[in-house]
């Protein structure tokens, strides 16, 4: 099987970024009170939130098919190494993750004394998302080297590297109560927006 750089596959990666932007802005004018700076992203799907229902139906499963889907062009892209298949791999799990995530809520406020199993499970899932990006990402800091994408080598090594660099920040907001939200989305930002930057060196590489 394989994919050219004209496939709708991977527009999908370059509209992931504005999805999630638009579904961040939309679920939360349902959500009174809701501080986008302060609090998880998470809340806005978490048990008993105003949008508990909403918040996965725009957010999380759009967005997780979007990503097993592109996940499928970049795998089966023509004249990529294998572990270029292996990044696609982790984006198909990244994509597996955010479902979990979504199906899976957190608790009230996503801050339990003791946590529920579904809590348990969206933390697991989160903690894979990140991760799962976070190692593509750095696997194509090699990888395009390798290729006839220099452009995209030194983006991505820019975007590992501020994804990277705001989990001490998120960790420490986290621990302080303050300012969550605002490295959360950061950290994410960077990740997806590396994302688009793939898609679009997909999109635009010479076709053989």
């Amino acid at each position: 099987m394989h994919i050219d750089g004209r496939t709708p596959a991977y527009l999908l990666g370059l509209l992931i970024p504005f999805w999630l932007l638009g579904g961040l802005l939309v679920t939360a004018s349902f959500y009174p009170g809701y501080s986008q700076m302060a609090q998880a992203m998470s809340v806005l799907g978490a048990v008993g939130a105003p949008t508990e229902g909403l918040a996965p139906l725009i957010n999380n499963y759009p967005l997780g098919l979007m990503f097993l889907v592109f996940a499928g062009a970049v795998y089966f892209t023509p004249g990529l190494p294998r572990l270029a298949r292996i990044t696609a791999v982790l984006i198909a799990i990244h994509g597996v993750a955010s479902l979990f995530a979504g199906y899976f809520a957190c608790d009230a406020l996503c801050k339990p004394e003791v946590p529920s199993l579904s809590q348990q499970v969206h933390t697991v899932a989160s903690a894979v998302m990140l991760l799962s990006l976070l190692l593509a990402s750095g696997l194509w800091c090699y990888l395009a080297f390798r290729l006839p994408f220099r452009a995209f080598g030194f983006f991505s090594i820019i975007m590992t590297f501020a994804t990277a660099a705001s989990l001490p920040w998120m960790a420490a907001a986290a621990q302080m109560d303050t300012h969550f939200g605002l490295y959360q989305r950061f950290s994410y930002g960077t990740q997806v927006l590396w994302l688009a930057g793939l898609a679009l060196t997909l999109i635009k590489r010479p076709l053989r």
